[in-house]
């Protein structure tokens, strides 16, 4: 099979259709849509001007946008969110919760509650006997029976305030200490609050097995 070789008229009309055609495409093109220019015709034009050569990213200030916000922290991991605040001196009756709340945040449960219950019952009941001498019959293995050195009490019955008391193992299951925080005034007439003491306690079994917390006498 033989191939006609083409005129050439016929390539030159062919030439001339396709030019048209490019050019009827390029003006149907919406303005600021217009393909970009070639890449040469750029280097050539910064090579000519070097004060319109492109800037190396490097070198292009950096523009700061607002900073990003801190990640949140966990409250459970600051002390201080867990523990409130004491009270300052002379607050009164109104700073007792704070600091009954404290004494919890410091010392966690660690005893049955019915444990809890007899030994605060008790801790609060020798404390006040110990202070104001109100209620030390209760306790005559603690406090000496009459005809025996006693100790005056120190504080008046008027002004004494337990303010919180907490009741936590010490060192075994069968040995307690009640934490006590208290106010009062003294026979000077010197009132003061945030007072501390402390009441052990041991676990005693009786000959029917009950047991019941008994106070370690004071040396």
């Amino acid at each position: 099979m033989t191939t006609t070789p083409r005129s050439p008229r016929l390539l030159v009309l062919s030439t001339v259709i396709l030019a048209v055609i490019g050019g009827l495409a390029l003006l149907g093109v919406p303005y600021g849509q217009q393909p970009p220019a070639p890449a040469t015709a750029s280097a050539a034009t910064a090579a000519k001007d070097p004060s319109t050569a492109a800037v190396s990213p490097a070198s292009q200030p950096t523009v700061h946008g607002p900073p990003s916000p801190a990640p949140a922290t966990s409250s459970a991991s600051t002390p201080s969110a867990l523990e409130p605040p004491l009270p300052p001196h002379g607050e009164g009756p109104a700073g007792d919760r704070a600091i009954q709340h404290s004494l919890e945040a410091a010392w966690p449960d660690d005893l049955p509650a019915g444990d809890e219950r007899e030994l605060l019952t008790a801790g609060r009941a020798l404390l006040r006997a110990d202070a104001t001498g109100v209620g030390r019959a209760n306790w005559p293995q603690v406090f000496p029976a009459s005809g025996q050195a006693v100790v005056a009490p120190a504080f008046a019955t008027a002004h004494f305030r337990i303010q919180a008391a907490i009741a936590r193992r010490d060192g075994s299951p069968d040995r307690a200490v009640v934490h006590l925080v208290w106010a009062g005034m003294d026979r000077g007439g010197t009132f003061a609050d945030l007072r501390i003491s402390d009441w052990h306690f041991t676990r005693t079994t009786s000959q029917k097995g009950a047991a019941t917390w008994a106070p370690q006498t004071r040396t």
